[in-house]
């Protein structure tokens, strides 16, 4: 870990020569791409960006003291004139998810050309998540040459590798804080956004504040039997004994849950829908089981009042005339607050109830779910005064990350965590994030930049 402050006389936000959205563009030229094959990892692009950064943002790198953690991560430290307030981190990450390569004539433009056009910052990372990063730097630009100074110390912190699990970024953030025994006010990262059009009979846009989020657990399900030739097949193989094993699991979902964060986001958007959905909304001991069926219908919202069971690797057999001796799947549970892998993994064992399929975690990512925050504390009412100020009219609602963000390696800090981004995200763009033709508004980055200073002065 090194530190360095950096000096500059460059322009500053209001001024000519800022160009917020071109910055978005220039930074998302920067293929910072995160892979599974540590090998492909390439350091020019991080370190490419970094420059970068320190040239976009030269009041940021003169007031603010920046940290490389584990070389590819930033830390920036912003002191505030009172140093009895705990700090505040607002998080981001730098690296993008890759492009599969068959669907790069799909995008209308090269995903990683950074190109301004219709009014959208088109590429890969434009939403996901260098908006974050870029707009926070912003936000701290402008401030600065408004001569704001904060009152408490903010800490912005860049994690590397939140594609692939941030345990070399965002998690060393998370190792460097404690050994400072640093225990933030509250940690503000990517996640939920802003939704219009997509919450069922919910009349407003709603700006949805994650306060909890799903964990992670892969399992892998396996038999071995003794194979042979087609022609004399045995009454179950083990392509059909490890069939019936998942169709058991997609039979036999986990337990629906309303308590927590699905149940407190029903009851902050029960006034925004018609009054006998209101009833049923707000009177869930009664109308629970009424409930989670109608949420059932839609995949989106099952998932979040369920730990969700999802088949992804199935593997079996060499040749089309030899019955294979292994049979080998993969299952993905994302889980619910309240479960915990010990008690799933259980479960599956439960429910597939049978002694010849070998149930074993598998894979380096796995994180039991997420400590749920508070709804009263000072950062979330922080977060929607902001968002009052800046999206009018926006219903605001807490909500469930269905996945994984860099916030859960700073829950341990003993912290309450909120996952938004101050973005709009519609209808037809809902598929973009880490999908083809990712893209952000100019003019939503520009309102997510009011956001961001509009919390951090409210704050510090």
């Amino acid at each position: 870990m090194t530190a360095s402050t950096f000096e500059s006389g460059a322009a500053v936000p209001g001024a000519p020569g800022r160009d917020p959205a071109g910055h978005l563009a220039r930074a998302v030229q920067f293929r910072t791409i995160s892979y599974d094959d540590p090998a492909k990892f390439d350091h020019e692009a991080f370190t490419g960006l970094h420059r970068y950064l320190e040239a976009a943002f030269p009041r940021v790198h003169s007031a603010l003291t920046r940290e490389t953690v584990d070389r590819y991560s930033l830390l920036y430290t912003w002191p505030g004139h009172d140093p009895a307030p705990a700090p505040i981190v607002l998080a981001g990450h730098l690296d993008v998810v890759p492009v599969e390569a068959a669907t790069e004539s799909d995008w209308s433009f090269p995903p990683f050309d950074g190109q301004i056009d219709g009014g959208f910052v088109w590429g890969r990372g434009s939403f996901d998540c260098k908006a974050v990063v870029l707009g926070l730097l912003e936000a701290a630009e402008a401030l600065l040459a408004a001569g704001f100074s904060p009152r408490r110390t903010f800490l912005l912190a860049f994690g590397h590798d939140e594609e692939v699990g941030g345990t070399n970024g965002a998690a060393q953030i998370a190792a460097l804080l404690r050994s400072r025994a640093v225990c933030p006010h509250y940690v503000l990262d990517e996640g939920l956004a802003i939704t219009e059009g997509v919450a069922p009979y919910v009349r407003r846009p709603v700006a949805s504040i994650g306060i909890a989020e799903k964990g992670y657990l892969n399992l892998e399900l396996s038999v071995e039997v003794t194979g042979g030739h087609s022609s004399m097949p045995p009454r179950e193989t083990a392509i059909g004994i490890l069939s019936a094993a998942i169709v058991r699991l997609e039979r036999h979902p986990m337990r629906a849950r309303l308590a927590g964060p699905a149940g407190q986001m029903l009851g902050s958007l029960a006034r925004e829908v018609p009054p006998v959905l209101r009833l049923v909304m707000t009177n869930q001991r009664l109308f629970g089981p009424l409930i989670a069926r109608l949420m059932a219908r839609s995949p989106t919202a099952a998932a979040s009042i369920r730990t969700t069971t999802a088949p992804t690797i199935f593997q079996a057999g060499v040749k089309e005339n030899v019955l294979p001796t292994q049979a080998r799947a993969i299952v993905n549970f994302r889980l619910q607050p309240g479960d915990t892998i010990a008690g799933v993994t259980s479960r599956v064992r439960t429910i597939i109830a049978d002694p010849r399929v070998r149930v074993a975690e598998t894979g380096t990512m796995r994180s039991e779910p997420s400590p749920v925050s508070d709804t009263a504390s000072p950062g979330y009412r922080a977060i929607e005064q902001a968002i009052a100020r800046v999206f009018a009219g926006v219903a605001v609602a807490p909500s469930l990350v269905l996945g994984a963000t860099d916030s859960r390696h700073y829950a341990p800090l003993g912290c309450p965590c909120y996952r938004f981004m101050p973005f709009w995200l519609r209808p037809e763009d809902l598929s973009r994030a880490h999908g083809v033709n990712e893209r952000l508004g100019v003019d939503d980055y520009a309102r997510g930049v009011e956001f961001y200073k509009e919390l951090i002065r409210a704050s510090g």
